[in-house]
């Protein structure tokens, strides 16, 4: 059995159709479905349900999915096991949106250079999908808000930025933190988010029911929301906040414990991982560039 056809059928369960996984494959729709075919001939059972252009996964293909995806996997893994070094091959990282234009870049360079056998597939991600990305083994590694929960012996959390606490504010508009939250629209890093807890802490602490205009998991949308006078947020300085606030005023939230209000950005993966060569590697280009 060629594991090609089996990383062709997981595409189309993943996509939805022979259409869109023979795109994602850089294959032609009929070389997928051949492939598809020859795995349903050789188990002897039917893999796909096709209704129109979208094929959806039948019952039995259900069943095999989890380990042709671990076959698939292991194939995946050969190439870093012959490379003494172990730098060779796939590496998958989660990455929620302020990383991928704040951490991500710089350490990618450093990757590149220093491990030009090294690919990385990004993935990006809210903190919460990525953490059950790593779960289901579908990432080797995530760089999210830290979870507000103990983590699974099986895991390990690297810190790499604490973001302290900012009020973002048009720039004509005047005030200090408290009058600009209690006189003008509030616009609420969604209370969902794993990162908006300072936030909602802060307003607990102060006692302060701002006029929310709307939520939103979406850090890079708030700041241009309020640079075009929409209203106010209470967001994490991450990095690449100056260029997405350049309209903006920025005002620093104080509290007595420095910690307080600070989100707390780390890379989660596996204790045991099955690439540490590469995840130390990426750790210390992460690190290099926080």
């Amino acid at each position: 059995m060629d594991s090609r056809y089996l990383k062709s059928l997981i595409a189309v369960v993943e996509c939805g159709s022979i259409a869109d996984a023979a795109r994602n494959e850089g294959l032609t729709a009929a070389a997928v479905s051949q492939r598809v075919q020859a795995l349903e001939r050789e188990l002897g059972v039917e893999l796909l349900s096709r209704a129109g252009h979208a094929a959806r996964a039948t019952e039995a293909c259900t069943a095999l999915l989890p380990r042709a995806r671990g076959i698939v996997r292991e194939v995946a893994l050969l190439a870093g096991d012959a490379d003494a070094r172990g730098l060779t091959g796939t590496l998958r990282i989660g990455a929620i949106s302020t990383a991928l234009t704040g951490l991500l870049p710089g350490a990618l360079r450093q990757l590149t250079r220093d491990a030009p056998q090294l690919r990385p597939a990004i993935v990006p991600g809210t903190s919460r999908s990525l953490y059950q990305a790593l779960l289901a083994a579908e990432l080797d590694a995530a760089i999210l808000v830290a979870p507000p929960f103990a983590l699974p012996r099986a895991w390990q959390a690297q810190p790499l930025r604490q973001e302290e606490l900012v009020l973002l504010a048009p720039r004509g508009w005047r005030g200090n933190v408290a009058a600009l939250l209690r006189h003008h629209p509030y616009i609420r890093y969604d209370p969902h988010a794993w990162g908006a807890r300072p936030a909602q802490l802060y307003l607990d602490d102060h006692g302060l029911q701002p006029a929310v205009l709307c939520d939103l998991d979406a850090l890079e949308t708030i700041a241009m929301l309020v640079a075009d006078g929409v209203g106010v947020s209470l967001v994490p300085r991450w990095g690449g906040i100056d260029k997405l606030a350049s309209g903006c005023r920025m005002h620093a939230i104080d509290a007595p414990d420095p910690g307080r209000y600070r989100r707390q950005v780390v890379l989660l993966s596996a204790s045991q991982a099955e690439r540490p060569r590469m995840l130390q590697l990426l750790q210390q280009a992460l690190q290099d560039g926080a």
